[in-house]
């Protein structure tokens, strides 16, 4: 009879203690954690913040480009896009070179608020990069954009329907 192979010692390593798929999922979750916590009783999402970021930095961004700047998926940021309409972090008008696309903007009650999460955030980062030695957070950066980098060009996102 066949059964499982005894080991001599129990391996405290895992598969998934060695795979970078399951261990960036789980480090954004942790991140995304400490930011939900951090905010309070705010219903501003990571996401929501990043784009919040990226239009603020590029006003007028379509979202095709703001897809192309964020990697988020286009049917997933068409959402976020509707929840920060609501919420009226952010306007939407049809540009004028293709009247199909919309150019997105920061409203002034998206202002206050990246103002006031922005600080936030940079802390979350701190607290994520506390966990490495100096040398070892910029070569942890470096390699991060390195994948996001050579990966994104490679990796076309998955519409989620």
């Amino acid at each position: 009879m066949m059964g499982k192979p005894e080991r001599s010692q129990p391996s405290t390593i895992t598969k998934l203690d060695r795979s970078p798929i399951h261990l960036l999922h789980r480090a954004g979750q942790c991140a995304g954690d400490i930011f939900q916590e951090k905010l309070g009783p705010t219903d501003l999402t990571p996401r929501q913040f990043a784009v919040l970021v990226t239009v603020a930095q590029n006003e007028g961004l379509s979202q095709t480009n703001l897809v192309e700047k964020t990697g988020i998926d286009r049917s997933t940021l068409a959402d976020i896009v509707r929840r920060m309409l609501k919420k009226n972090l952010l306007q939407r008008r049809r540009t004028r070179e293709d009247a199909r696309a919309y150019s997105v903007k920061v409203t002034e009650e998206g202002w206050r608020t990246l103002q006031s999460v922005d600080p936030i955030a940079m802390s979350v980062d701190e607290i994520v990069l506390s966990t490495l030695s100096n040398d070892d957070r910029e070569h942890f950066l470096d390699s991060l954009n390195k994948i996001v980098t050579a990966l994104g060009s490679m990796a076309q996102p998955i519409e989620k329907t």
